[in-house]
């Protein structure tokens, strides 16, 4: 169990299940504390995984009956004739050549292979320079009034390290970035709300988003249909795991029941 984010409201874990070493999934869950979130989290996962089994059922029926089926008895080789002993023509013994295809087949192009394997992450390049945001978290440090003690406290809490210049995700200096701009001046660094971890967001909702096979023109319709963005990139980290709770709710109504 991986607590994502917990404040004095709220708690947002993230359960993974197993069987032996085969992973099963992960599920999100929210409460008002840890353990009735966890709770959730591992309803949402079983409910999951039960109903995959179900709808995995009549496949292993059918391979069950196709190992029953008794294979073909194996024909008795025919007594050689006379005709059989006879030397091979020479005319007979000339390999022959295989027969040339009437169009050329091209190879594929490095672009189409590309597309094919288009992964459903709608996540942007990480701009090369930083120094921006940086600058803005500067700015927000000074207007909440927290040393880089304050803030080397918070990251630790948030993050497991303190100090900003280990977040090498850009996405994670952007949810640190906007949590800052929330607090007000004298803010806690010791009870003060922690972010969501985007990246891990970001990487549920692929892994969703693959199991759903939608490509990225269906998730866009989807996104755009339950909370009127083109992209995650959009969202909120609150959206973000509004968005990824969506998704979970996709696979449970899809399974049979």
């Amino acid at each position: 169990m991986e607590i994502c984010h917990i404040d004095s409201n709220r708690c947002v874990v993230r359960v993974s299940g197993f069987d032996g070493e085969q992973e099963l999934g992960s599920s999100l869950g929210e409460a008002a504390d840890a353990e009735e979130a966890e709770d959730r989290a591992r309803q949402r996962l079983e409910e999951r995984h039960l109903r995959q089994n179900q709808r995995n059922e009549p496949k292993r029926t059918l391979q069950a009956a196709n190992k029953k089926q008794p294979e073909p008895e194996a024909q008795q080789p025919k007594p050689a004739s006379k005709s059989d002993n006879k030397e091979p023509d020479s005319s007979e013994s000339k390999p022959i050549k295989p027969a040339m295809p009437a169009f050329p087949i091209s190879a594929p192009t490095n672009e189409q292979l590309t597309e094919s394997n288009t992964e459903p992450s709608e996540a942007p390049t990480d701009p090369e320079d930083w120094s921006e945001e940086l600058t803005a978290i500067d700015l927000q440090l000074k207007r909440i009034s927290w040393t880089r003690e304050h803030e080397s406290r918070y990251l630790e809490r948030a993050y497991g390290h303190g100090s900003r210049h280990k977040l090498t995700r850009y996405s994670d200096l952007v949810s640190y970035l906007n949590k800052l701009k929330s607090f007000d001046d004298g803010a806690d660094a010791e009870s003060a709300a922690t972010p969501l971890r985007r990246s891990d967001l970001i990487t549920q909702g692929d892994e969703m988003l693959t199991t759903l096979q939608w490509d990225q023109e269906t998730a866009k319709q989807f996104l755009q249909k339950k909370l009127g963005a083109t992209s995650r990139q959009q969202l909120s980290d609150e959206q973000l795991f509004e968005f990824n709770m969506l998704l979970e709710e996709q696979l449970i109504n899809n399974m049979p029941k």
